[in-house]
């Protein structure tokens, strides 16, 4: 319900935010609470909902215009009534004090008709209730009701309301009888005695006068302006409350023992009858004022009403009542009718009054009860009415008012008989003159007149120096108090006669103290010495406001504490410290305005010498040193040197043994006390020694050697044992004592206030108690001993400072600025203080300012410090004359050291910060000019850098993260182009810089025109938007034009790409307007404001580019530097958008845009999964830019980390909420770099468990670093992948984000707290961890030891990935650079293993990728994996673990799993197929199942490898599953057929071929044929007779051209297609599935050259299927009759493997897989590549080699077209190379080597591949590739291998094999199903193991690298390939 008031009152107070359907949801929760009844029925009881919902409703009240009538509800609730029915309140509900708070709201609301009215009728409703039970209802409203008057009512319904509430008085028409003096005290033994007094009370009801009071309360505000009540019925009220006021008198005089009632009874009349009471007395002030001033009735009942209220107010004060609180209201409503009446009438009543006042007032006085600390609302209701009247008679009638004055003055001067009579008893001080003292003190104050003070000053001094100082009494003590609050009014004559009074008397008593004579009256003295003068003293000095006076003041003091340090030295036995510390407070609160570096005259200087001397000698000061052990409290007596130094060392150590007030009081007066220098230490012997030590009283002379140790000892302890005793020997004891004194000066003062200097408003440099304590270091001609005990000082101070700004290091809010204000200023001191001309006071500067830099790093990047640093070197340095060069020298020398390491070490942990501030430094209009003729400065900037290398610090810093170094560059405003960027501060700063100031100056200028011209009406509405208003100020319009601006971006965003550089204009522009607006004094529209930062932080998020993020950090890096205040803001606002982008999906939360990996384009051929249709904006552009946010983010943690626990925990809750879950982060390898940068924060933020500002939050920190652990464990849970940025550096900086990861990981010191929490908890908790279920972990089994395993596993992952990303980086660097050397024992494997699969099982399964020659980790995963099946189920990369031979043979139970397993991909079920499984059919109905859970055509890809299945198919599942997908898709089934065909023995073999035995696999291939087309529908048979006929028509061909002459076969094509039509539209290339056939080019038959038939080269017509139907393109195709096409089939699909998995990584790697379908036995169809060429055809036009014939095709070596040809035959030599490596193909001659007309080259002809190769398999060809000299000089220009050209080259041919070693099983199966389709190529040797050894399994990426280099230099114009050209170009005439 407090919520829901807040808001309405927050909607009340600003009525432009009610929104209409808020209104109406209220008004509709109100419901029929209010409904009327009728009046046979009883109302319907309301619900508290709505009554609530009313109590909100009329709080909007007050926001509605007048005459507005208020919401139906609530007028419904008045008007019927209900709420007088006890039906209508829900049981148990307090009514009275819901109508007490709805009540008012009424009252408050604008007066209007429908209101009025409800509220009269409500009131008439009220005042007739005559049912009991409803009684009560009626008087909770009506109380109601006057106690919120006045209501809204406007006269007309006023009227009938006063009528009934005169009836509440009958008998009012009789006026009441006047007063008779004397006679009327006997009123009531005239009327029958006090009894019958009693009587009549008692007849009258307690009811009545409830409604009576209550119809006074609500006709008063009746009574004049409009609508006021007639005369007739002023002159009832008027009577009827004058009748209550006489009955006043004789009610009060009723003591409580007459009355009959008692009680409960009694104590409701009492109460009842006073509240009466004072109603009318309200009432009968306000009718006799309203009276006509001239009449003499009026005067008389004037005078009447007087004289009723003065006796009235003296029977309350004698009454037994007058302690009841309504009776104080009563009195104090009486007092002030009095003031009101005697004002009134302009002073006419003034000498009527005054008369009677005086009588009241000692009346009064003369109250025992009144003599106390607090004496009551009585006496201060009449010290309040006595200066009212003093004051409004001063003017009027000056001598009436004296007198009266001075006639309370003669009570002071009454003296008692028994002052005067002697052996008699002294009674006790008179109340009445007690109680007349405070009075007449009081009216000095109140009315502040130094006239009145001069009255009745000297009547206190009189009686004060009359009396007995020495015997002390309550009067002295009163008078005493008097004193001091008059001397606190700061009348100067006044002030010092009462302070030289004051001061005497404390005096007077220090030196009585000890007397016997007086030790009858110890208790009085003692009060006035302890309590009433020091607190006299401390008054003073908190109320003195004059200059001058307090300075006087201050002196007195001091001189004071001098005085009785003398006086208690002479003192035997007794503590100075009992003297001198009460006068503390005092002096602490004078000395708090007190300037300490402000010049100081000598005299005052002595006098704080002597105090701290004092306080020193004493031990009032509090201990200095905590640490040490709390010794015994010493003795009060000083009568020992032992006791001496008892207490300095207690002082030192403590524990402190006097008041705390004192402690306090020292510690205030430490902050205003100035530096204790002295110039000569001779002086300091002569002054203290003779003054304070050498007093004849005294016992501590110098010569006493005892003592002079103690003081040394005393010393070394404060100074923390820096000087040793030994080393104090030359210092004499009181020089001890001096420099204990100035240890404990200096060390309290930066013990309070963190050592400001609090005497000035402002924090800046010269406030730092360090321009104090630095003093002493200038201080000349200073001993040895002395200048280390003064070094020491300060070193102590420093060390005080810093433990101050420790303890406030978890303080947020207003705290935290505090801490870094007084951070900065110390920090901006020491800085200035390196400039000093003494050699030792800049050593201990620099000392000091390294030490606060390292202990608070966030000093670095303090503007103020970094100004100063910057800029007022140089004004420093030369705002004199320069006397001395070598002193500028050194100190320009020394500024440029400390600046540079400085700058160096903010940028090395937050450079966009630091930039940021660089570039604020430059934008201000001082900081620019200065800068300008500032050589050092510049030369100084100039030298700083950072850049991705190596960096001027040792180590690991932030700004090696790649993803810090990306925000800085994009703070910095530069770009970063180069691949090795550098970031130059000094350039940037000033370019930056000047943009910031250009568009500072377009928003001023804007200003200023806008100002000028008068805002919008001007004509200047044509800038803005049309929808801005006329009276719109400058922040207004411009603020809403950039919110629209900023959202139109936004919405841009999401259909195309944005301006960049326009969005960048614009965020710069508004970014200016905002911190404008922050700079000037407007506070307008912050609402807008809050709304463009609000922009401004999340639009980049929206548009998520790197471009848009760059600019995002940009525009936060200059708000955050520019207007820190705005840090916790942005930095909120920042959070909230990451958080968005984890529920949005986005950038590195991408969870389910996995698709767009690599291993996804690889779907489902090789990966397991569906193929999914790739997103239409690139995800890594999302990635790259959350990767620029990090940067941002991690930048901004290193500068917060230590002074804003806000901002902690708001970054902490960024980390909570991103790794909440280690599923939603994205697996796109793009995203490594990007996921352990942030996997790099989680840990920063985790290793602040050792910070002091966030020890409360060690458990959250705690759960952090597990969910980090889970998050990046989780990590690995994925098979390793590929990625290739067109960026260069993109893989380097991948590399080195993780390698940054793996070296805080391997350095993290945190585990160490958990550790000790868990010992902390003790040994039983020890016991119950098993027991435990952690929220991330699950159930705890000895948490610490499992908790390090996963670490080391963590660890062990992170180094392998930050190697295996090293080398992709670094491909071609042949040193081993890893740190993961893989030497771990088979027991840590296992530990790892177990380890992994207690996180994730697919982390388990992934390292088996990642190591997959690891023998223990193989044999412990499949364990794990055989014994946690059921787990399992939904990873398909578990399958060949369990699926093995062996449970195959042993038919195991583990294959029952099957059936719920989920799909793996389309190779490994293949690899299932084959004899090893020896068709299981378990595992073959798992195949069929995966299988057809992909769509037909994409297993066509391995049809032939399908076709070869069918020969182990004995239970006949691959046929059933053929047939099936056969007839679904028409396209499957025709390739099908075709390659069923091709694996068909030919009937005749005129060559001598390796042809395959008839077997039951070929009697079988016919059958199947058969069944497929006999599945046919009509439509597919149809379709499928004219694709095969079409092209059995095309291939027959060749046998038509066989007896036919060479030179006729040409001119034979033609006729044979002339005879052939493509039969409809639907006709596809069988080699190429999606291009529809759409003629023949009947001139492109071509027939080629062969020894057996005759092939030919027709060109089709075709089209895309999915394409334009008009764009028809030429595609030739080959129809070999005679050839075995199956075994290019084969090495074309590997081929075609290697181009997805290329295209898949991103690899820039060309090969061209072209189209090969066997249609036949022997015959075949072969897609030509088209716009090609040989190189033999090449060669035949030119006698050059390839160098030559590129530049007469693309120009000169260096042209444009030249090197785009020369990197297109790079890239696809390149990809040829990897393949070649793999199939081994041979016979590479120039005629199978084909140039396209870019430069790229394809390789044809694969009949010689694996194992095989031309000339009897004799393997010649010795080179895994073909790389000749021709081809080594484009990639080579050199020649020597040491070109850019060849470098990038191998980069191609390692990544090209490393991408494809990551497949190597899917490779391997597919060739592996093709082992017994009688292929040549698998006719000798063992092809699959030595392919399986080119893909080198058991070598690290490093090593597999290195052997990938190693073939390309072997291959590098190796001799066997040219010697293969020569043999060719010999018997075939192959060009070479």
């Amino acid at each position: 319900m407090e919520a829901l008031n807040e808001l309405c009152d927050l909607v009340a107070a600003h009525p432009d935010l009610l929104l209409a359907d808020k209104l109406a949801w209220l008004s509709s929760r109100c419901g029929g609470a209010a409904a009327p009844a009728a009046a046979a029925f009883p109302p319907q009881r309301a619900s508290r909902a709505h009554l609530h919902s009313l109590l909100a409703l009329a709080r909007l009240l007050p926001a509605g215009a007048a005459g507005a009538a208020p919401p139906p509800p609530l007028l419904a609730f008045l008007a019927s009534h209900a709420f007088l029915s006890p039906d209508f309140w829900p049981q148990s509900f307090a009514s009275a004090p819901f109508l007490s708070r709805l009540l008012p709201l009424f009252a408050a609301a604008p007066a209007s008709p429908a209101l009025s009215s409800a509220l009269s009728a409500a009131l008439l409703a009220a005042l007739d209730v005559a049912d009991p039970a409803s009684a009560p209802l009626a008087r909770a409203f009506l109380s109601a009701a006057a106690a919120a008057a006045p209501l809204p009512l406007l006269p007309a319904d006023a009227a009938p309301v006063a009528a009934r509430l005169l009836l509440e008085f009958p008998g009012s028409e009789e006026a009441p009888t006047r007063a008779k003096g004397k006679g009327e005290d006997a009123a009531g033994e005239e009327n029958g005695g006090v009894r019958e007094v009693v009587r009549r009370f008692e007849e009258e009801e307690i009811e009545a006068l409830e409604r009576k009071e209550v119809a006074f309360r609500l006709i008063v505000h009746m009574m004049g302006g409009q609508g006021a009540l007639e005369a007739e019925q002023v002159g009832k009220v008027r009577n009827a409350a004058a009748r209550q006021v006489r009955s006043l008198t004789d009610f009060l005089k009723i003591r409580k023992r007459d009355w009959r009632e008692q009680g409960v009874q009694l104590r409701a009349r009492i109460n009842t009858k006073l509240t009466c009471c004072q109603a009318a007395v309200v009432v009968l002030v306000r009718s006799v004022s309203a009276m006509d001033t001239d009449s003499k009735s009026s005067k008389d009942m004037l005078q009447l009403t007087l004289a009723w209220f003065i006796e009235a107010t003296k029977s309350c004060i004698l009454s037994s009542w007058r302690k009841l609180k309504l009776c104080e209201e009563l009195f104090c409503t009486l007092l002030n009718g009095i003031s009101q009446i005697t004002v009134s009438r302009g002073g006419q009543l003034l000498p009527v009054l005054l008369i009677p006042l005086k009588p009241l007032v000692v009346s009064t006085c003369s109250q025992a009860d009144m003599t106390g600390s607090s004496p009551g609302a009585l006496f201060e209701a009449v010290v309040k009415l006595s200066c009212e009247i003093i004051e409004f008679g001063w003017t009027k009638d000056r001598a009436l008012v004296d007198t009266f004055i001075m006639r309370l003055a003669a009570y002071v001067r009454e003296r008692n008989d028994y002052e005067e009579e002697d052996g008699k008893e002294k009674e006790a001080v008179p109340v009445i003159r007690l109680n007349v003292i405070r009075l007449l003190a009081e009216l000095c104050v109140c009315l502040k007149k130094w006239e009145v003070v001069d009255m009745i000053l000297p009547l206190f001094i009189e009686h004060l120096e009359e009396g007995d100082a020495s015997s002390p009494s309550s009067l002295r003590l009163r008078l005493l108090d008097a004193i001091s609050r008059v001397a606190c009014l700061g009348f100067e004559k006044s002030y010092r006669e009462s302070i030289v009074l004051m001061t005497r008397s404390y005096l007077d008593k220090v030196k009585a103290v000890g007397a016997s004579e007086n030790n009858t009256l110890l208790s009085e003295a003692t009060t006035e010495r302890i309590e009433t003068l020091p607190a006299g003293f401390l008054l003073v000095a908190s109320n003195l406001t004059s200059t001058k006076l307090r300075s006087d003041y201050r002196h007195r003091l001091l001189s004071l504490c001098s005085d009785v340090g003398l006086a208690a030295e002479s003192k035997s036995g007794r503590s100075g410290a009992d003297l001198m510390g009460p006068l503390l407070p005092a002096v602490a609160e004078i000395c708090s305005d007190f300037d300490p570096v402000s010049t100081i005259e000598p005299s005052l200087l002595k006098l704080f010498r002597n105090l701290w001397f004092y306080i020193v000698l004493f031990g009032l000061a509090p201990p200095i040193q905590s640490n040490q052990a709390p010794t015994k409290p010493v003795s009060t007596s000083l009568s020992t040197v032992e006791s001496i130094s008892s207490i300095a060392l207690q002082a030192v150590a403590g524990p402190y043994m006097w008041n705390s007030e004192w402690c306090v009081a020292v510690q205030r007066i430490a902050q205003g006390t100035p530096p204790l220098v002295v110039s000569s230490v001779k002086w300091l012997e002569d002054e203290l020694e003779l003054n304070a030590l050498h007093n004849p009283g005294s016992r501590r002379g110098n010569g006493n050697e005892k003592a002079a140790v103690g003081q040394r000892t005393a010393l070394s302890a404060a100074l923390g044992g820096r000087v040793e005793v030994a080393a104090m020997s030359t210092i004499s004891g009181v020089k001890a004592t001096y420099l204990l004194a100035v240890a404990f000066l200096e060390i309290l003062r930066f013990s309070c206030n963190g050592g400001i200097l609090s005497a000035t408003s402002t924090l800046n440099k010269s406030n730092s108690a360090f321009s104090c304590v630095f003093e002493y270091l200038l201080t000349p001609n200073l001993t040895l001993a002395v200048s280390q005990c003064l070094t020491a000082v300060v070193h102590r101070a420093f060390e005080t400072v810093l433990s101050w700004l420790e303890d406030r290091i978890s303080d947020i809010g207003e705290g935290a600025d505090v801490r870094e204000s007084v951070l900065s200023v110390h920090a901006c001191f020491l800085i200035k203080s390196m400039s000093q001309r003494d050699e030792n006071v800049r050593d201990v500067s620099v000392k000091l300012l390294t030490q606060l830099k390292e202990k608070f790093p966030q000093v670095l990047w303090n503007s103020s410090c970094l100004d100063l640093l910057l800029i007022s070197v140089h004004n420093e340095l030369t705002s004199g004359p320069v006397s001395d060069p070598a002193w500028v020298a050194t100190v320009r020398s020394l500024y440029q050291k400390i600046a540079r390491e400085w700058l160096t070490s903010a940028l090395s942990y937050a450079p966009c910060t630091t930039q940021g501030l660089i570039q604020e430094n430059f934008c201000k209009p001082s900081g620019v000019q200065r800068t300008q003729h500032t050589a050092d400065v510049v030369s100084l900037l100039s030298e700083i850098r950072i850049c991705n290398g190596k960096n001027d610090w040792n180590g690991i810093r932030t700004a090696n993260v790649p993803a810090v170094m990306d925000s800085a560059a994009a703070a910095s405003g530069a770009k970063k182009e180069a691949p090795d960027f550098t970031l130059e501060v000094l350039s940037t700063a000033v370019v930056t810089a000047t943009v910031k100031c250009n568009h500072a100056g377009e928003i001023a200028g804007m200003r200023r025109l806008f100002s000028t011209m008068g805002g919008l009406n001007m004509g200047l509405s044509s800038l803005v938007t049309q929808s801005a208003q006329p009276h719109q100020s400058f922040d207004e319009v411009f603020v809403s034009k950039f919110v629209h601006l900023l959202q139109n971006f936004v919405v841009a965003a999401e259909k195309q790409p944005i301006d960049n550089s326009q969005f960048r204009e614009t965020c710069s522009q508004a970014t200016a307007l905002l911190l404008d607006h922050m700079v000037s004094d407007s506070r307008a529209n912050l609402e807008g404001f809050s709304q463009l930062v609000r922009l401004l932080c999340w639009c980049p998020a929206y548009i998520s580019t790197p471009d848009a993020m760059e600019t995002g950090i940009y525009i936060w890096t200059w708000l955050v530097s520019a207007a820190p205040s705005l840090g916790p803001l942005v930095l909120a606002e920042l959070v909230d958008a990451w958080l968005w982008t984890i529920d949005t999906k986005r950038g590195l939360f991408a969870s389910d845009m996995n698709y767009c990996g690599p291993d996804a384009k690889l779907r489902p051929h090789l990966i397991a999964g569906e193929p999914e249709t790739p997103p239409e904006k690139d995800p890594v552009e999302a990635i790259i830019a959350h990767r620029l946010w990090l940067g941002f983010f991690i930048d901004r943690f290193e500068v917060v980390r230590h002074d804003s626990i806000e901002q902690l925990l708001l970054l902490g809750r960024m980390l909570q909420g991103t790794m909440k879950s280690p599923t939603h982060f994205s697996r796109h390898p793009a995203a490594t770099g990007t996921f352990f940068t942030a996997m790099l924060l989680g840990l920063k933020f985790c290793s602040c468990q050792s910070q002091s500002n966030l020890q409360k939050c060690n458990m959250g920190l705690q759960l952090l670093e597990d969910r980090v652990y889970r998050a990046a464990l989780g990590w690995f849970a994925y098979a390793p992948e590929w990625y290739e940025s067109p960026n260069k550096t993109y893989a380097q900086r991948e590399a080195q984000s993780v390698s940054v990861f793996v070296h805080f990981l391997q350095n993290d010191r945190t585990s160490g707290s958990i550790d000790s929490v868990s010992k902390s908890q003790g040994h039983e908790s020890e016991h119950n961890m098993a027991d435990q279920i952690h929220p991330v972990w699950g159930c705890v089994d000895n948490y610490a030891t499992v908790r390090e395993k996963r670490k080391q596993l963590l660890l062990m992952l992170s180094q392998h990935e930050a190697d295996r990303l090293e080398v992709w980086a670094q491909p071609i660097n042949t040193k081993d650079t890893t740190t993961f050397r893989g030497k771990i024992s088979s027991d840590k494997w296992t530990d790892h293993a177990r380890t992994a699969f207690a996180v994730d099982p697919r982390i388990a399964l992934s390292m088996t990728l990642r190591f997959p020659t690891n023998s223990a980790l193989q044999s412990e995963i499949t364990q794990l994996v055989q014994t946690r099946l059921l787990e399992l189920r939904t990873i398909p990369e578990a399958l060949p673990f369990f699926i093995t031979p062996k449970a195959v043979d042993e038919n195991s139970a583990l294959l029952q799993q099957l059936p719920h397993w989920a799909p793996c991909s389309v190779t490994q079920a293949l690899e299932f197929l084959t004899p090893p499984y020896k068709g299981h059919p378990r595992v073959m109905a798992y195949v069929l199942r995966v299988l057809e859970t992909y769509p037909p055509e994409t297993v066509t890809f391995f049809m032939p490898q399908l076709v070869q299945s069918l020969r182990y198919d004995e239970g006949k599942l691959v046929e059933g599953y053929l047939l099936g997908a056969a007839r679904r898709s028409n396209i499957f089934a025709h390739i099908l057929i075709w390659h069923l065909q091709g694996e068909c023995v030919p009937e005749e073999s005129g060559k001598d071929t390796v042809v395959p035995k008839a077997s039951a696999f070929h009697s079988l291939l016919p059958a199947v044929r058969e069944k497929i087309i006999d599945g046919f529908t009509p439509e597919a048979r149809d379709m499928f007779e004219r694709e095969f006929d079409f092209f059995d028509k095309v291939t027959s061909i060749s046998g038509v051209l066989f007896p036919l002459p060479k030179e006729e076969r040409r001119a034979g094509i033609r006729r044979e297609l002339e005879k052939i039509t493509v039969p409809g539209d639907d006709l596809y290339l069988p080699t190429a599935t999606n291009k529809f056939v759409r003629g023949i080019q009947l001139d492109s038959g071509i027939p080629l050259q062969s020894a057996a038939k005759v092939p030919i080269m027709i060109t089709f017509n075709v089209v895309d299927r999915d394409g334009d139907p008009n764009d028809v393109k030429p595609q030739a195709c080959i129809f070999k009759v005679g050839d075995d096409c199956r075994q290019d089939v084969l090495a074309l699909q590997v081929i075609a493997l290697l181009r997805d998995i290329f295209q898949a990584v991103g690899l820039n790697l060309y090969l061209f897989p072209y189209g090969v379908l066997p249609t036949g036995p022997e015959r075949g169809i072969i897609e030509v590549v088209p716009n090609t060429r040989s190189r033999n055809q090449m060669g035949e036009t030119t006698d050059g080699g390839l160098l030559e014939i590129f530049q007469q095709d693309y120009g000169p070596v260096g042209s444009h077209s030249f090197e785009t040809a020369r990197e297109m035959f790079m890239i696809s030599s390149a990809g040829y190379a990897v393949a070649s490596l793999l199939l081994q193909p041979k016979d590479r001659h120039n005629g199978n080597l084909l140039f396209d007309s870019h430069g790229r080259l394809v390789h044809i002809d694969f009949g010689f591949i694996l194992e095989i190769s031309p000339g009897g398999n004799m393997g010649f060809e010795s080179a895994h590739f073909k790389l000749s000299h021709e081809m080594t000089q484009l990639l080579d220009p050199s020649g020597t291998m040491k070109s850019d050209t060849w470098n990038q080259f191998l980069r191609l041919c390692v990544k090209g094999y490393l991408a494809a070693r990551r497949h190597t099983n899917g490779i391997l199966t597919t060739v592996n199903l093709m082992v017994d389709s009688g292929l040549p190529c698998f006719s000798r040797g063992d092809p699959i193991n030595n392919l399986r050894k080119r893909f080198h399994p058991e070598m690290n990426e490093r090593e597999a690298a290195n052997f990938m280099v190693r073939t390309c230099v072997d291959a590098y114009n190796k001799w066997t390939t040219a010697g293969y050209d020569l043999i060719q170009y010999l018997q075939q005439g192959i060009e070479k």
